[in-house]
């Protein structure tokens, strides 16, 4: 399914079942993608997890029905999926910045959140190069840190700039960027700035080991300057390549950026020429 497609079936579903306990699994069970990569994609192309999304309209709705009604708290909170009063009154002012009961006493200004609307725009064909291989497990060394798929695009170079002020490349040099979301769904993924493991070396402070498991990967060559060559084949492959795959899905919650030696080029990772692969772990589809 077209991602435009996809993302318009999922708010329209959304929309209609906005008071019940939505999962990511439901929606991407809705729109027949994966819940790990229509998950990771529509935080990429939408600006926010899906589970923001769904809380942030809730609120808005919250809002409206809170001033041009008489709905007590206690019912709003159960309506749009809260525990108790308290809970959903916490929700509320963080997201309005004033209270439910002031918001409806003093007839305050609230903030409004509208469903997404789409602009499709149509735009030549686009070739994208990638073999499939399989490769056995192998254990890497690594610096570690959680990030959100909504703002990880600015915040892992940053993570790269910290590695880097550490003084960590004499322990990594980075050759693998890891992405690592077991679960498959969640709004967060753990990232891996790392190398090859050497067992007969200790294990600096501060680092990981992980074994990264065998799989048959697709595996595509990105060629130009980071990150903007690296985050845009990424972009194509979670918005155009896999929601049209046919013969292979995703087969678990890895991704592997694979870097060549940036003194091998006169710009270093800046360089027009600078080379780079990413690695997704696939699988044969099921035919229903």
């Amino acid at each position: 399914m077209e991602w435009t497609k996809a993302i318009g079936e999922a708010v329209s579903y959304i929309e209609a079942n906005i008071t019940e306990d939505i999962t990511v699994d439901d929606v991407a069970r809705h729109v027949c993608i994966s819940p790990f990569y229509f998950h990771k994609g529509f935080s990429m192309l939408c600006g926010y997890p899906l589970k923001e999304y769904i809380r942030n309209r809730r609120l808005s709705l919250a809002g409206e029905e809170l001033v041009s009604g008489n709905i007590t708290i206690t019912d709003l909170a159960m309506k749009y999926g809260y525990d108790s009063p308290g809970s959903f009154t916490k929700a509320f002012t963080r997201f309005h910045g004033v209270t439910p009961i002031a918001a409806r006493r003093e007839k305050t200004m609230l903030k409004a959140f509208a469903p997404l609307k789409l602009i499709i725009s149509l735009e030549g064909g686009y070739i994208m190069d990638y073999k499939i291989t399989r490769k056995e497990s192998f254990t890497v060394i690594a610096s570690s840190k959680k990030f959100g798929y909504a703002n990880a695009k600015e915040e892992v170079p940053l993570f790269w700039q910290e590695h880097s002020d550490a003084g960590r490349f004499k322990y990594v040099d980075g050759m693998f960027g890891i992405n690592i979301d077991p679960d498959m769904g969640n709004e967060k993924f753990e990232y891996l700035i790392a190398d090859i493991y050497n067992p007969v070396k200790d294990i600096p402070e501060g680092f990981v080991v992980k074994t990264i498991p065998a799989f048959t990967w697709a595996v595509f060559p990105v060629k130009g300057a980071l990150p903007e060559a690296l985050q845009d084949i990424n972009t194509k492959i979670f918005s155009e390549w896999l929601p049209a795959l046919k013969e292979y899905e995703v087969a678990a919650g890895y991704c592997v950026e694979m870097y060549d030696n940036p003194v091998n080029y006169p710009g270093g990772v800046k360089d027009e020429n600078y080379y780079t692969e990413i690695w997704i772990p696939v699988k044969k589809a099921v035919k229903i």
